[in-house]
């Protein structure tokens, strides 16, 4: 679908740094117009980055020196450095860190504040932002992550578990015959008639039973009963495997750091 963009329209990156993948996303004003999801390279160079970043947004029509900025939401310190030269060599766009303009945004209920990672601040950011009430963020990344927002907009923690991706490689690498599976977008029987089915099914049926009983345990923390969303890569194949998932919100993180770039927008009218 061809976006119509104005030339005043403020273009930057979002650009979220996992562990196991990097999601990119251009926005235009609040519109996300289009996302990429890569693999992380924690060895990734500055030129390396620019001529994967070049051609995906050329597609786009636009350029690096288009961008006002980037904004980087990140939990690998060498790939946050790579894009810093990257910008500084081939682009005039402003680097940003997310995680204080995050620390900002966010009333953190949390005794060391500057623990809570950057991709956590943006989810319950966004969460608030989006539905004005108490909120679960489920996010299914590298680490299955759940974080608890009160009715008042306050971050007050949450619990970390593996990810189903992390459980899946360490079954393929700590055995000797078990092998690397997929997880497939209809849903399966509990029952697995193979090794390969029988892997899915404790896979998807455990993480969602953890999914169901954390969320279980958390809800004795809020005043009023909190919508739960999740969110992250695999957040759309569990969905159908929980009971207590309320929301499905893909590009959550990316929302969050849109609401950073806005209040760094903000400040420039000051």
């Amino acid at each position: 679908m061809d976006i119509h963009v104005s030339e005043n329209t403020h273009r930057f990156l979002a650009v979220d740094i996992g562990n196991t993948h990097t999601v990119i996303g251009l926005f235009a004003g609040q519109q996300l117009t289009t996302s990429w999801r890569i693999h992380t390279e924690k060895e990734i160079t500055a030129d390396e980055l620019f001529a994967l970043l070049r051609p995906l947004l050329q597609v786009q029509h636009v350029g690096l020196d288009e961008l006002d900025s980037i904004l980087i939401s990140s939990v690998v310190p060498p790939v946050t450095e790579a894009w810093a030269e990257m910008s500084k060599r081939y682009s005039s766009s402003l680097i940003v860190d997310a995680h204080e303009i995050a620390m900002k945004l966010v009333q953190i209920e949390y005794p060391r504040p500057h623990e809570v990672g950057t991709d956590r601040l943006l989810n319950s950011l966004a969460a608030f932002k989006k539905f004005k009430k108490a909120c679960i963020v489920i996010d299914y990344g590298t680490a299955t992550t759940f974080d608890c927002i009160s009715d008042k907009g306050q971050y007050l923690g949450g619990a970390i578990a593996p990810g189903i991706l992390l459980a899946a490689k360490s079954l393929f690498t700590g055995t000797s015959k078990l092998p690397m599976v997929r997880f497939p977008r209809n849903p399966i029987d509990p029952l697995g008639k193979n090794t390969e089915r029988a892997i899915q099914a404790g896979l998807l049926y455990g993480f969602a039973g953890l999914t169901d009983n954390i969320v279980s345990n958390l809800m004795p923390y809020f005043n009023t009963t909190p919508i739960v969303i999740a969110t992250g890569g695999l957040s759309s194949v569990l969905l159908r495997y929980c009971s207590k998932i309320d929301q499905l919100e893909p590009h959550l993180t990316m929302e969050g750091l849109r609401h950073c770039h806005d209040y760094l927008q903000s400040l420039k009218t000051r």
